[in-house]
C-alpha cells in the first residue's frame, strides 16, 4: 500500500531532534507507513548498502524500542492527521451533511493524540514532540483536494495501526491500538463515500511489510 503518493510524494514533517526522526523512520520502515513524509533525507530508491543499513536499524528498533517507540511512531502520525483536519476544516469548504460527518473525524484525531500521549506517559516514556508540518501548495486548494487527501490519509491510518498490532507487547496497549484502528476504518469508509470511492475495498485490512516499503522508500536517514 505504501505512501499512496500523498502530498504529491513531498515530505511534510520536520522533527526537532535527530533521535525523534530516526525513531520514526525505523518504525515506518518496519510497519511500512510514513517514511516518505520526512524531510531532510535522500530521494530515490535505496542502494544495496543503504537498504542493508535500514534493515539493521529496523531490527534493532524492534528489539530494543518496544511499545514506547511504537506509540511515539503512532503519535507522530496522529499529530499529522489532527493538524491536517484542523487546517482543512478551517478552510470552510464543507457544509451540511459533509460538515456534520467530517467535523467529528477531526475531533477524534485530536482525542487520539491525547490518548496516545497518555499511553506513552503511562509506560514511563516521553511523548515525541509534534514535528513542524509544512503542506505542499494545493493540499487545501478545494473541497476535492482536501477530501481526496483525507481519504488517502484514513487508509494510511488503518494500514499503520494494523501494521503495529503484531509488534505490540502490552495487552493493554494492543487493545487500545485495535480500538483506534477500528475508528480509523470507520473514518476511511465515511470519507470514501463522500468522494464516490469504495467504503470497504477489502474483506481483510492490509498492512505493508518491510520488503514492500524498502522497495519504494524515498527519504532515507542522512
Amino acid at each position: 500500500m505504501g505512501e499512496q503518493q500523498m502530498f504529491d510524494g513531498r515530505p511534510v514533517l520536520q522533527f526537532r531532534t535527530g533521535s525523534d526522526r530516526r525513531t520514526f523512520l525505523k518504525w515506518a520502515g518496519l510497519v511500512g507507513v510514513g517514511a516518505g513524509f520526512v524531510a531532510g533525507g535522500l530521494l530515490g530508491a535505496p542502494t544495496a548498502a543503504q537498504a542493508a543499513e535500514i534493515k539493521r536499524d529496523v531490527k534493532a528498533a524492534a528489539k530494543a524500542g518496544g511499545d514506547v517507540d511504537i506509540l511515539n511512531y503512532a503519535l507522530t502520525l496522529e499529530y499529522l492527521e489532527s493538524d491536517f483536519y484542523a487546517t482543512g476544516l478551517a478552510k470552510g469548504f464543507l457544509s451540511g451533511r459533509e460538515l456534520e460527518l467530517v467535523t467529528p473525524i477531526g475531533d477524534h484525531e485530536k482525542q487520539h493524540v491525547e490518548a496516545v500521549t497518555a499511553a506513552v506517559k503511562a509506560l514511563g516514556g516521553t511523548p515525541v514532540e509534534k514535528p513542524k508540518i509544512t503542506y505542499p501548495d494545493g493540499t487545501f486548494a478545494s473541497r476535492d483536494s482536501f477530501l481526496k487527501t483525507a481519504s488517502a490519509f484514513e487508509e494510511l491510518g488503518v494500514t499503520a495501526y494494523h501494521g503495529q498490532v503484531p509488534l505490540v507487547q502490552s495487552t493493554d496497549i494492543l487493545a487500545a491500538a485495535a480500538s483506534i484502528a477500528g475508528v480509523e476504518s470507520r473514518h476511511a469508509a465515511v470519507i470514501a463515500s463522500l468522494i464516490g470511492g469504495e467504503p470497504f475495498p477489502n474483506p481483510i485490512e492490509k498492512h505493508a511489510d518491510m520488503s514492500t516499503v524498502l522497495a519504494a522508500v524515498k527519504p532515507l536517514i542522512s
